[in-house]
């Protein structure tokens, strides 16, 4: 990593108060412009930098990921223009990446409950843990992050909110229902039986030996898939982010208020919540046209069959 890339990093940490996840995806982003740039970041022209960014999507990289490292990028240059390392800003040019607006996958509420009751199977430590990080996920809608987090002192006293810090340092409160609540107290019962009483006790919900000191998100969607192969249901379709799709989803389908979803998920902007009522909508439409009567064809489920039209007088 270069001088150059370093500075800009912990300018975008001290006075941007970017997250640790953030810093780490703009360092390879900037590491992959700076490896396959000839002349590097700091001598590279605006050809070479648009050279450099079609090749992204030739490479197989996705939109989204596309769309990072511009922004990335633009940023940097920014920042060294205002540093006076560079007189011009060879990335000023680049064009965002058109991106498709996929739905988000989500699991039926009886996969869910199906879920939830796989992933508690058995009496162990292990099963209760993982049963308190789906009920969890599903009942607040926490990233996973913010999830793997959390701290053992926010539900000490069995609160019925959480007060999450999310992007951009911004807190927010989430929900949290009975079963989750339940779960976590029948965790912390554990979890304080199984800690050495002569040593600290760790401050993490989900404690681990691994370096960071709590429960990993490969790990946590490791276990996730297991339980989903208990559950009778493709692995393929659960990960930590479906079950926060399904609480926003759930949520909208039982009527709740977009302006309150967007809240509990944290978004800045309400079109990114938007996606969900197209998903809430197409399950909406389809509970009506199998149960609503006049949505059904003649004689479906017992229906009488349509009158003949009356005849016109001659």
């Amino acid at each position: 990593m270069t001088p150059q890339i370093e500075a800009f990093l912990e300018m975008m940490a001290v006075e941007r108060d970017a997250s640790p996840h953030t810093l780490s995806a703009y360092a390879r982003d900037l590491a992959d412009a700076e490896a396959h740039l000839d002349a590097g970041l700091m001598t590279a022209d605006a050809t070479a930098i648009e050279a450099w960014f079609r090749g992204l999507a030739e490479r197989g990289l996705s939109p989204a990921t596309q769309s990072r490292r511009r922004s990335a990028l633009r940023q940097f240059y920014r920042f060294a223009l205002g540093e006076g390392w560079r007189a011009d800003d060879p990335s000023s040019r680049l064009d965002a990446p058109r991106r498709g607006r996929s739905l988000p996958r989500v699991l039926e509420r009886a996969e869910v409950e199906r879920l939830i009751a796989a992933a508690g199977e058995g009496d162990s430590a292990g099963a209760l843990r993982l049963r308190t990080l789906v009920e969890l996920a599903y009942a607040s809608g926490l990233r996973v992050s913010e999830l793997l987090s959390l701290r053992v002192e926010a539900v000490r006293r069995d609160p019925a909110f959480l007060i999450v810090r999310g992007k951009g340092g911004k807190e927010r409160m989430a929900p949290l229902n009975t079963a989750a609540r339940t779960a976590v107290a029948d965790w912390l019962t554990a979890r304080d039986a199984k800690r050495n009483p002569d040593a600290p006790d760790s401050p993490w919900l989900f404690p681990s030996h691994g370096k960071k000191g709590h429960l990993t998100p490969r790990r946590f969607a490791q276990l996730l898939d297991q339980a989903a192969i208990r559950a009778g249901i493709d692995p393929a379709r659960v990960s930590p982010h479906v079950l926060r799709h399904a609480f926003a989803t759930h949520l909208l389908d039982g009527g709740a208020d977009l302006r309150v979803v967007q809240t509990f998920l944290g978004h800045a902007d309400i079109s990114t919540t938007q996606i969900y009522t197209h998903v809430a909508g197409d399950r909406l439409a389809e509970v009506v046209h199998r149960h609503h009567p006049l949505a059904r064809q003649d004689g479906e489920a017992g229906l009488p069959p349509s009158r003949p039209a009356p005849r016109k007088p001659a």
